[in-house]
């Protein structure tokens, strides 16, 4: 009996921010994965171990939660005023199923240095020492971002003293700018209000904030449901009947943002929209068991990603915080106190994260111009990964 040897693929297993992934240049892909649809897929979710029943990911590169199950392709932007298009992967950990629905924020910290580093960015654009500006075109969501990378001698920096809750050391900062982060097609408040109230069967009336910014995202108030937005991992993702509830909420805010037409669509869509809770500021202790005052933060907030309660914070979630934020009468702006402002931070289950959002009124409406953010980002791994020949056949 014959079996197909294994192919080797070159590839990076980068962390960006709290998250990280394996990242591919489009050109080092096999053929048939060049271009969206089964055969991609079926190589990615090979690539990451999924689907695994046992919940692990021993087969595969992946780390068996939404942060760390997730795969980049990159290649040069022929987009006038781009240098390197980014199309991210969220990939199921037991379904066959890869969600290209949203972008991976933290993710984004690395897409610039992973650019730099395999050649996708014009030289001249790369100063010797400082930053390099890179100018990303996210493909998922069609919106322009700056990563603005440090440079030292022609090489980019990774190491320095950077830190960042929910990563345990210390590297050099990378300084994002989400340009327009607003979903393109749909309006900011896809209801067309700050809060609404959002009717969930099993659960009752809830006051909501459906918002398109950086991922579509639904807040909800911790003291609805039952929490106090102190809440670590463990408090949440080791309930099955709260975890029940959540995407009870989270299907139902899909359907009413418009993202899917019946609610039996929402298991297709899991990356999005994402789903979290706020509170006033109150002192916890974060997971590291680093303790967070509460005059140290804006707002509690914790959110949930392919079904958990995230370690951190999601980045494009920390966007749409920051743009919330800064638009007096949603949810995450009373729970800041109320009033229009230019940034926040907030306390997440690791520990806090400051985000900056500009908005200004246009009309009877808002328009969010863009947000900030700071992470970091390192390579971990490079070389190639190796899948079964057969995983394309």
């Amino acid at each position: 009996m014959s079996h197909a040897p294994q192919i080797r693929i070159p590839a990076t297993y980068m962390r960006g921010g709290t998250s990280k992934g394996v990242f591919f240049r489009l050109d080092d892909l096999p053929e048939a994965a060049r271009e969206p649809g089964a055969a991609r897929d079926a190589l990615l979710l090979r690539v990451i171990g999924s689907p695994d029943p046992y919940g692990k990911h021993t087969d595969g590169m992946g780390g068996a939660t939404s942060s760390t199950s997730k795969t980049v392709i990159l290649s040069a932007s022929a987009r006038a005023g781009h240098d390197v298009d980014y199309l991210f992967g969220q990939v199921s950990i037991d379904k066959p199923f890869i969600d290209w629905s949203g972008n991976c924020g933290n993710l984004t910290a690395a897409v610039g240095a992973f650019a730099i580093s395999n050649g996708l960015v014009d030289p001249a654009r790369v100063p010797d020492n400082g930053e390099a500006e890179i100018r990303i075109w996210q493909a998922n969501i069609e919106k322009t971002i700056i990563a603005r990378i440090p440079i030292t001698d022609g090489q980019v920096q990774e190491t320095g003293d950077f830190e960042l809750d929910g990563v345990t050391f210390p590297a050099a900062e990378v300084r994002i700018e989400f340009l327009d982060p607003a979903d393109g097609e749909g309006a900011l408040f896809p209801t067309g209000n700050p809060v609404d109230d959002l009717e969930v069967p099993g659960i009752g009336t809830l006051k909501a904030t459906m918002i398109n910014a950086g991922i579509p995202t639904v807040f909800v108030n911790a003291a609805d449901i039952g929490y106090t937005g102190t809440e670590l991992q463990g408090d949440i993702n080791e309930d099955a009947r709260a975890l029940a509830r959540f995407e009870t909420i989270r299907a139902h805010s899909a359907l009413r943002m418009g993202l899917i037409q019946s609610l039996e669509e929402a298991e297709q869509r899991q990356h999005t929209p994402k789903v979290a809770f706020v509170a006033p500021p109150a002192a916890y202790t974060a997971s590291s068991g680093k303790a967070v005052a509460a005059g140290d933060i804006d707002l509690l907030v914790r959110a949930l990603s392919m079904g958990k309660l995230h370690h951190a914070m999601m980045g494009t979630a920390a966007v749409a915080i920051g743009t919330a934020a800064a638009i007096p009468g949603t949810l995450v702006s009373e729970a800041a106190g109320g009033g229009e402002r230019d940034s926040v931070r907030f306390g997440h289950p690791s520990g806090t994260l400051k985000v900056g959002g500009e908005a200004r009124r246009e009309g009877d409406g808002w328009v969010v111009t863009k947000a900030t953010m700071s992470r970091s980002a390192r390579v971990l791994m490079e070389g190639w990964v190796r899948v079964p020949g057969d995983v394309l056949s």
